[in-house]
């Protein structure tokens, strides 16, 4: 075989990472050596030197855990600190280890060591059992989502290759592991000292009847943990070598994407389909997740790095608040009072810790109370970013549900985070009930003399209650006033709400802070259940920012009524346009609490109609939003 065929052989071969931890001396080290000698990825002068060392502390047989402690201090102890990453190969596979250290101080260095891990190995000592670092260990995995645990009982030797030790340690693991988030556990019994069912079956252990680790290592399906269904692209670097040449670059986080395929452009929301899929080796039709690419587009849009690049029809949760689990890594203790810099895929942007919900005891996995976290301290949090992010839960994709924090003034990287979702807090599980809990005492509901349906029948049209919602100048009111007059037209009973002219009256009391808004929504929706109780169709214009509250109103109307129209606009076409002034004001700093500034907007994500005034006209819009209601019924 010609050196370039074995070269290319070698390239062909699938890659699996994983990683090794277990408690002080339970055999990482004298594993991974012997995995390493027994492939033969090891030179001689490595193993001569080795031998050497052993020979002069009057060991009885070649040490093989001195491969892998490279630090003349850890060789001195006999133990293992640092992540130390080796790399071997066989006929199937590559493969590259994280060897990470198993005492409770450097969970830190598990977390990074393990991060990017596919399988996971944990080593138990067949004399000692569970211990409370082998449950540690699991939690961590369950916590990154590494989908392959193999349980290797080490040391079977100096239990006489027990089956019945082996078997009690099984069931002890599995019952522990009904409280991990981890469905693919694999036990096998193993003497890394002797290589027992490391490379080959051993004849000591004849009771045992599965596969040995490295043939689990060899053949263990990893290319179905890819996410090959979302496609996220977050824009690295724009290349522009030429005035005919205009290129997004940058890895692609997962999915895949072919030539010709429709895309969406995050944040602005623009639609485009992939022109051509750029390499250094040459174009592609198609690319997939881990590849470096350079994407270009049939159309001119206005991408910059930090942008993200994705299906139209499979889009990422946007949004400027989590609820993660958070690693602290730094000496330094969390300070909820100051700012971080959040980095995620290719953007990085200032964030704070707004909210600790508990911190995790990970030796008994109980929740504790805390108002902050130290080194190696591991819990869930709500953290608040000052520009939104195009983000997955690190269950669905780990590539886009991850982040760090950075230190700004240090440039430490102080935490790593795992996005669990948008945060909930007692007012999402409550909504339903608001009404009840303020509704006042000794009153009880009068219904009108007229009824629902004669309003309607006598309109000659169904009530219903359109709730416009979006951004500041994002033409909420232009678009309700277009369609006021085309409902008008039709001579159907319509009143409006609008956001400006209900804080003239009914709620001129209310600021702007998060608890006022949610008040100011709470009112609206109760005056438009009066209108729409009077057969009218009652159009409602406000920003409205958060998902509960848009949900309230519609809890308390009946199923059907409440129709939400997200008036979509990009935030920077909303800046420019700045109707009133107020974006200008609130970047000055005099205003407080505004939304897109400094306060979220949580993008709705079942609207009954989405439209773009910053890509249709408003002629468009209102005719879009007449036959919405023609086909539902509610006009005719």
């Amino acid at each position: 075989m010609s050196s370039k065929t074995e070269l290319t052989a070698y390239e062909n071969k699938s890659l699996l990472r994983f990683t090794t931890s277990g408690s002080v001396d339970d055999g990482k080290s004298t594993l991974i050596g012997r995995l390493l000698y027994e492939t033969n990825c090891i030179f001689e002068d490595q193993f001569a030197a080795v031998e050497r060392t052993s020979q002069r502390r009057g060991d009885k047989r070649v040490d093989l855990a001195l491969l892998l402690d490279g630090l003349a201090a850890e060789r001195e102890q006999g133990i293992t600190i640092d992540v130390a990453y080796r790399y071997f190969t066989t006929a199937k596979r590559k493969f590259i280890i994280a060897d990470t250290p198993g005492h409770e101080q450097y969970t830190r260095n598990m977390v990074t060591g393990a991060s990017t891990s596919q399988l996971a190995i944990i080593l138990i000592d067949a004399r000692h059992g569970v211990v409370t670092q082998s449950r540690r260990h699991g939690f961590l995995i369950s916590l990154l989502q590494i989908p392959h645990l193999v349980v290797a009982v080490n040391k079977m030797d100096l239990v006489d290759y027990s089956e019945a030790a082996f078997r009690r340690i099984v069931e002890d693991y599995t019952e522990f592991s009904q409280k991990l988030d981890i469905h693919d556990i694999s036990f096998i019994p193993i003497s890394a000292l002797d290589g027992d069912n490391v490379t080959t079956r051993s004849p000591n252990m004849p009771w045992y009847d599965g596969h040995t680790l490295l043939h689990m290592l060899e053949n263990v399906q990893v290319s179905a943990d890819k996410n090959y269904v979302d496609f996220r692209f977050p824009v690295q670097n724009v290349l522009r070598p030429n005035l005919d040449f205009r290129g997004f670059s940058g890895n692609v986080t997962s999915g895949t994407i072919r030539v010709g395929e429709e895309i969406a452009t995050l944040p602005s929301g623009k639609i485009s389909r992939i022109k051509s899929i750029v390499t250094y080796d040459g174009e592609l039709e198609e690319a997939f997740a881990g590849q470096a690419v350079t994407l270009t587009l049939e159309d001119e849009i206005d991408i910059s790095r930090g942008d993200m690049i994705v299906r139209r029809n499979n889009l990422p949760h946007v949004g400027n608040e989590f609820d993660v689990n958070l690693c602290w890594l730094d000496e330094q203790p969390m300070n909820p009072r100051t700012h971080y810099l959040l980095k995620h895929t290719t953007q990085k942007v200032k964030a704070y810790i707004s909210g600790i919900h508990y911190r995790i005891n990970v030796n008994t996995l109980h929740r504790e109370t805390t108002d902050h976290f130290a080194l190696n301290e591991i819990g869930r949090v709500t953290i608040k970013s000052s520009r939104p992010l195009f983000f997955d839960s690190y269950r669905v994709n780990q590539g886009t549900g991850s982040f760090i924090l950075i230190d700004p003034l240090s440039n430490h990287t102080v935490a790593a985070g795992m996005i669990r979702g948008q945060p909930r807090d007692v007012k999402s599980v409550t909504h339903t009930r608001h009404a009840e809990s303020l509704r006042s005492a000794n009153v009880h509901w009068e219904g009108g003399m007229i009824s629902r349906q004669s309003w309607e029948q006598r309109n000659g049209h169904k009530a219903a209650v359109i709730w416009c919602t979006g951004l500041s100048g994002a033409g909420k009111s232009t678009v309700a006033k277009g369609l006021i007059s085309a409902l008008f037209a039709r001579q159907c009973q319509v009143m409006m709400l609008d956001g400006d002219n209900v804080r003239h009256g009914l709620c001129g009391d209310l600021g702007f802070s998060d608890q006022d808004r949610s008040e100011n929504i709470r009112r609206v929706g109760e005056t438009a259940r009066l209108f729409y109780e009077q057969g009218n169709i009652v159009i409602c214009t406000f920003i409205s920012p958060f998902h509960d509250d848009r949900g309230f109103v519609r809890s308390i109307l009946p199923q059907g009524a409440f129709h939400e129209v997200y008036i979509k606009c990009d935030l920077s076409v909303c800046k420019r346009r700045d109707p009133k002034g107020l974006y200008r004001r609130a970047e000055a700093g005099e205003i407080k609490e505004f939304t897109g500034i400094d306060s979220p907007y949580e993008e709705p994500e079942n609207a009954e109609v989405v439209v773009e005034t910053d890509i249709d006209s408003v002629e468009s819009i209102v005719a879009q939003l007449e036959a919405y209601l023609l086909e539902r019924g509610i006009i005719s």
